[in-house]
């Protein structure tokens, strides 16, 4: 089952997926254009991961992590589908990175690879946007690259884990104004899901709605203002987010 969260009528509603409309709890039927999509759910501590795609980390000529690389990222810097990204206008090189986001279902603490999934709740896509520009050292991005306002976008659906057989076995796919610049399956993880849980488990304590973004394939390139960038994951869902300029935030 595919779910949502959305804004309708002044209110924020649970919906699922109901042919080309949402079904909203109270059994409303409502169409995509009479609402506002939030993310899925209401992330808590959101793990992004570094380098775990070894086509990626060769890309940026870096050898492939022994350890996972792993940061958090602020609640502000999540939006929902269809929503805007504010690119600063002093970057020169701001790019997008489709990951599939995992979302934990319930408390896991000490959790062996083997019984990881018991603890996922299901999946959503997400586009952790990145600007090069601040970029210190691709091991230990600093906060201006990865924690910026409306930068990553998440949805539109929370997937449940039994819905999809195998998640590393999903392609992913990247277009900018409908042109595919970037496609790679989850399959060439450095770090599959089940490893990265383990490993977070092992010194923290993981929680309902935490979310862990797995990282990006290689193919990023630059994006400007008024780009519609399209990130999709197989079976997961397909998340739509346009580049606006600063002078729509500023006050004249």
């Amino acid at each position: 089952m595919r779910r949502a969260r959305v804004a309708y009528g002044g209110v924020i509603h649970e919906a699922i997926e109901w042919g080309n409309q949402l079904k909203l709890a109270d059994g409303r039927v409502v169409g995509e254009d009479e609402i506002m999509w939030l993310t899925p759910i209401e992330p808590r501590t959101v793990f992004a991961l570094g380098l775990n795609y070894a086509d990626h980390a060769a890309e940026l000529s870096f050898d492939a992590p022994s350890d996972p690389l792993v940061f958090l990222k602020g609640p502000n810097t999540l939006i929902g589908h269809q929503a805007y990204t504010r690119r600063p206008a002093d970057v020169t090189y701001m790019h997008y990175e489709c990951e599939l986001a995992v979302i934990i279902g319930e408390t896991a603490r000490n959790v062996q690879k083997e019984d990881a999934y018991k603890y996922v709740k299901g999946y959503s896509v997400a586009n952790d946007y990145a600007i090069r520009d601040y970029l210190e050292n691709y091991y230990r991005p600093n906060l201006r690259v990865k924690n910026r306002d409306t930068c990553t976008p998440l949805g539109p659906w929370l997937v449940d884990v039994m819905d999809i057989a195998d998640p590393m076995n999903l392609r992913l796919t990247t277009h900018v104004n409908s042109e595919l610049v970037q496609e790679g399956t989850t399959a060439d993880m450095i770090f599959d899901i089940p490893s990265i849980i383990e490993y977070l488990s092992s010194f923290m304590t993981l929680n309902e709605n935490d979310v862990i973004l797995t990282g990006t394939p290689k193919g990023s390139v630059n994006t400007v203002v008024g780009d519609v960038v399209v990130t999709e994951i197989e079976g997961i869902g397909r998340l739509v987010n346009t580049i606006i300029g600063e002078e729509a935030f500023t006050n004249r």
